[in-house]
């Protein structure tokens, strides 16, 4: 089990993420975006219910502090979710991102992910 939700305050800091594990689920926040401050305890849950240390990870990134990173996946709309495969953005049952605090589909994602991870956990 992974401990905590992961901060990564640079490109250099998600491309560590990216390398350490198969599959990263990320949270585009603002401190200042009330939906963000809704959904965060969800995303926060989630990644201790599914993160496996070295397979899956979960990150938050603060679009104010990490601009760079925030820059590169032409983040507009908090709180965004976004999920990657071998440091590759990938669609999560059938959605590409999801964008604003919808926790029915931010869980079902997670629980797909999750999935993934344990098979190849399993099968290494």
């Amino acid at each position: 089990m992974a401990d905590s939700v992961l901060q990564p305050s640079s490109l250099a800091d998600l491309q560590t993420i990216f390398s350490g594990n198969t599959y990263v689920a990320i949270d585009f926040y603002a401190d200042w975006c009330g939906p963000c401050k809704v959904i965060s305890p969800v995303f926060a849950k989630l990644g201790k219910k599914h993160g496996i240390a070295g397979t899956l990870a979960f990150a938050k990134v603060n679009v104010d502090n990490a601009k760079d990173i925030a820059q590169k996946y032409q983040i507009s709309a908090m709180p965004t979710f976004m999920f990657f495969k071998d440091g590759k953005q990938v669609g999560v049952n059938g959605q590409p991102m999801i964008r604003g605090a919808d926790a029915k589909s931010l869980n079902a994602a997670a629980e797909k992910l999750g999935g993934l991870a344990k098979k190849k956990v399993e099968g290494s």
